[in-house]
């Protein structure tokens, strides 16, 4: 199956989350909405991950991969196809 990476910035309740999600390059659940209504309780995976307190309590924080559960998500937003990864 080919995929395409996409830049997401996800809002929950108390981060915001600035990653990249990798999905179907065409078919079922190609299109965000699709793949996220699929995860029913799932966790999203995002690489190249940064994460930020919406309270500034801490400092933004930096990950390669990060599992976020989707009852947590409020907003998700399309930011721009993110480069592919190199090989």
């Amino acid at each position: 199956m080919q995929f395409r990476h996409e830049r997401v910035r996800i809002e929950t309740a108390r981060h915001e989350i600035e990653g990249t999600l990798q999905l179907p390059q065409e078919g079922f659940r190609s299109r965000l909405t699709d793949f996220l209504n699929a995860q029913g309780d799932d966790f999203l995976p995002l690489t190249d991950a940064t994460v930020t307190w919406l309270d500034g309590a801490r400092e933004p924080e930096r990950h390669e991969y990060l599992a976020l559960a989707t009852r947590h998500v409020v907003l998700v937003l399309e930011l721009s196809p993110a480069p592919a990864p190199s090989a």
